[in-house]
């Protein structure tokens, strides 16, 4: 648990408590799923295809209606979602990209900064095409971080990235987080991107938590190595 500045203990800004969903009589995707976040806490989720990595995220997100009543989820009032394609769009120019939907008479120069921080200042006026794919991608964080969320929700933002355009991602991301402080849940099938990037490393399997590991204080080979054999690749 997260301590508060009094060395309180605070309430998790994510609790999760025996969420079921399913999509068929065959069986369910999420099975009595139970998981916290702490306030500012950075967790990767892998797992295998189909284990519910995407339809927890989903939940969380507010995306999923019909999972109402299926379990109990806790989220903060403000939640932001990166996916895996920039969801930009064409017909609008980059800062109005950005500001989409952000209220109040300084959004256009919190969009402005926000473009500032991911790397593109004097950007706003490019239009979506103009941009590389990982441009577009540093402006769905702007997008994302400019609202200030208290939760942050990415669902493999950076999958379609060549590898040296990810690593740069990686560190941009890493950056902002400990910036604006979110709590963080990150959906990813890179073993080695959770590890580098997170506090805490989940296994999910068959719809439940089959391993949950603090990063600090354990050598990357030999946690990247647990990983995958929690997740059975040899």
């Amino acid at each position: 648990m997260a301590t508060d500045t009094r060395g309180l203990i605070a309430p998790p800004a994510v609790r999760v408590r025996d969420l079921h969903r399913s999509f068929s009589e065959s069986g369910g995707v999420l099975n009595g799923l139970d998981l916290d976040i702490a306030p500012g806490e950075f967790v990767a989720l892998i797992g295998r295809s189909g284990t519910g990595k995407s339809t927890l995220l989903r939940a969380l997100a507010g995306l999923d209606r019909d999972v109402a009543g299926y379990g109990e989820i806790e989220v903060p009032e403000s939640v932001s979602v990166v996916f895996q394609d920039s969801r930009l769009l064409p017909w609008r120019r980059i800062l109005d990209n950005v500001v989409l939907g952000v209220r109040g008479p300084d959004a256009a120069a919190r969009g402005q900064q926000a473009l500032s921080e991911v790397g593109l200042p004097g950007r706003e006026r490019s239009w979506p095409f103009q941009l590389s794919g990982g441009e577009q991608q540093r402006v769905s964080l702007a997008r994302s971080l400019v609202r200030e969320p208290q939760l942050l929700l990415a669902d493999e933002p950076f999958g379609a990235l060549d590898a040296l355009t990810r690593i740069r991602m990686h560190a941009l991301l890493r950056k902002l987080c400990e910036a604006h402080k979110p709590a963080v849940l990150l959906v990813t099938h890179d073993v080695d991107e959770a590890v580098a990037l997170s506090d805490r490393v989940i296994v999910l399997d068959a719809g439940v938590v089959r391993a949950d590991v603090q990063v600090a204080g354990r050598s990357p080979v030999e946690l990247r190595s647990f990983l995958l054999e929690e997740l059975e690749i040899r």
